[in-house]
C-alpha cells in the first residue's frame, strides 16, 4: 500500500519515521497504525539498524488518537481499534532494533503511549506529554495504564492519568519519562547521534540487552537473572563477541558483522 500518513527514510542504517498528518497534529487513525506496522515489518527485515520516530511540523509529535474517527465507535469498534493499537505498539516495543522517540511537540493520549513503547525518549523544550482521556470520559487504550506506571511509578502515573493534565518537557524529564530536553532545532540531530552511537556497538548484544530488559520486567529477579546468564553465554558462540574482545585487546575499533 502507498503510505500517505507515515514517511520512512533510511540514511546510514538509521530509519526515520515521520508521522505526517500536520493538519490534525499527526493524530493516529487506523490507516496510520497500518502504515507504521508496515514500516516495522521493513525494519524487522533489515531495512534499518535503529529507528527514530518524530512528527511532521513544529507543533506535534503525535497529539493523540484521531477523535473524528472515534466519534461513532461502539464497544466493538473501540475494542478493534484498541487491539490494533496494542498489536502495533507491542511490535514496536519488541523490535530487535533500538527505537528512539524524538518528541518535538504534543505527545498526548496515543502519542504519549507511542513514546512509551520506544526504548529511549528525547524531547524538545516545547514538548508536552499527557494522558488526557478522562477529560473525554474514556481511558488510555494503547497501553498507557500499564507502560506509564512502569516508567514513572504508579502514583505519578495515576496523577497524570486521573487529572488528565499535560506535563511540560522539563517536568517529564524530572519524572523519568524523558531522558534529555533539547532546543527544538537540536532534537533530531541528538536523536540521530544516539542512534549512530548504538549502531556502532555489537548488534547482537544490543538486541539481547533490549530483549532481556523487556522479558525480565515481568519475572522474579531469580528468573530474570537466569535469562541474563543464558544470553551472556550464548553470545560467546558468536563472531561478534570474539571480535569485540579481540579489538579491545588490540586497541582498535571492532568490526562487528552481526553474526
Amino acid at each position: 500500500m502507498a503510505r500517505e500518513r507515515v514517511r520512512f527514510e533510511v540514511e546510514d542504517g538509521i530509519g526515520l519515521v515521520t508521522f505526517d498528518r500536520p493538519a490534525v497534529l499527526n493524530a493516529l487513525d487506523a490507516r496510520t497504525l497500518d502504515e507504521l506496522d508496515e514500516v516495522l515489518g521493513e525494519v524487522e527485515a533489515g531495512a534499518a539498524g535503529a529507528l527514530v520516530l518524530t512528527g511532521a511540523g513544529d507543533r506535534a509529535f503525535v497529539a493523540g488518537a484521531d477523535l473524528s474517527a472515534m466519534a461513532g465507535f461502539g464497544p466493538d469498534e473501540a475494542l478493534a481499534f484498541a487491539e490494533r493499537g496494542h498489536a502495533v505498539f507491542d511490535r514496536l516495543e519488541r523490535l530487535p532494533a533500538p527505537t528512539i522517540a524524538a518528541v518535538n511537540g504534543f505527545a498526548l493520549g496515543g502519542g504519549c503511549e507511542l513514546a512509551l513503547a520506544c526504548d529511549l525518549v528525547y524531547a524538545s523544550a516545547r514538548a508536552r506529554f499527557g494522558q488526557p482521556e478522562v477529560n473525554l470520559g474514556i481511558i488510555p487504550g494503547f497501553g498507557g495504564t500499564q507502560r506509564l506506571p512502569r516508567r514513572v511509578g504508579a502514583m505519578r502515573a495515576l496523577e497524570i492519568m486521573l487529572t488528565g493534565d499535560a506535563v511540560d518537557a522539563d517536568r517529564a524529564r524530572a519524572l523519568g519519562l524523558v531522558l534529555e530536553v533539547l532546543p527544538p532545532g537540536e532534537l533530531l540531530a541528538h536523536a540521530r547521534r544516539q542512534a549512530r552511537t548504538i549502531l556502532s556497538r555489537g548488534p547482537l548484544a544490543v538486541s539481547a540487552v533490549k530483549r532481556l530488559v523487556h522479558a525480565g520486567a515481568g519475572l522474579s529477579l531469580a528468573a530474570a537473572t537466569d535469562l541474563e546468564r543464558r544470553a551472556f553465554a550464548q553470545l560467546f558462540a558468536t563472531g561478534d563477541a570474539h571480535e569485540g574482545i579481540r579489538a579491545f585487546l588490540d586497541k582498535r575499533p571492532a568490526r562487528f558483522s552481526g553474526s
